[in-house]
């Protein structure tokens, strides 16, 4: 697979050392559009760039993501998880995250695609679910899907449930960016940390494309790159 290259680094201080270098070559190279994830995976990351002196003042960012019902000021949604990692430390000249609270999801929907194919995104992050979704991807969405409403998972509420006190307030829709969305990146990088993503990992290097598991619509993109601190990963 000549269009996967994997990357592994021992931890998560490793990971977001070759992410910060990686981000200095990309703004010295005239990156303009930024697609970000959340979730824990990249809080190290986002630290390492706030207390760094990148500038992403010239950068337009659109976020994978939103669970539907959150706004920016709960503390649970997307919107205050980038507030509070990375927007506030390190201002950008744009940024965009669907708007979970809107009055018309669809329309909401339409219109983030629109922004985003409009701008092109130079670098999408990705993280990857242990069922193997990426952004809020389940399996058995379509390849060709753009930007949606969808229902999340039992596995997926299950593993987000340790950000809620209140299980019953998680939300079970949200907004997510399209499989084809995230390929429409002209680059991608995906990070997995830890045990519980070796599945999902092996899914990839099996080199077959399924439904079943989104993260191997990675296949079909030119330019992948997979952080991870797992090692002896085979098919």
């Amino acid at each position: 697979m000549a269009n996967i290259r994997y990357v592994k680094v021992a931890d998560k201080k490793e990971a977001a050392e070759v992410v910060l270098e990686r981000m200095r070559e990309e703004l010295a190279g005239g990156l303009e559009v930024l697609g970000l994830a959340t979730g824990s995976t990249m809080e190290p990351i986002y630290a390492a760039w706030a207390d760094s002196d990148l500038d992403f003042s010239d950068v337009t960012s659109f976020n994978l993501d939103e669970y539907v019902g959150l706004g920016p000021d709960n503390p649970n949604s997307y919107a205050w998880f980038m507030n509070h990692h990375l927007f506030s430390r390190k201002p950008f000249k744009e940024t965009n995250i669907p708007d979970g609270k809107a009055h018309n999801l669809e329309e909401e929907c339409e219109e983030y695609e629109a922004r985003l194919r409009g701008a092109g995104i130079d670098l999408q992050f990705l993280g990857v679910g242990e069922n193997g979704h990426i952004a809020f991807n389940e399996p058995g969405t379509p390849f060709t899907s753009i930007t949606h409403l969808t229902q999340l998972t039992e596995s997926t509420l299950g593993v987000n449930s340790q950000y809620f006190e209140d299980r019953s307030a998680i939300p079970e829709t949200a907004l997510t960016m399209g499989i084809s969305s995230i390929l429409s990146a002209k680059k991608i990088i995906l990070i997995a940390f830890g045990e519980k993503k070796r599945h999902a990992l092996e899914q990839l290097v099996k080199g077959e494309e399924t439904a079943e598991y989104p993260i191997t619509a990675l296949l079909r993109h030119p330019d992948v790159t997979i952080i991870t601190d797992l090692d002896n990963l085979t098919a």
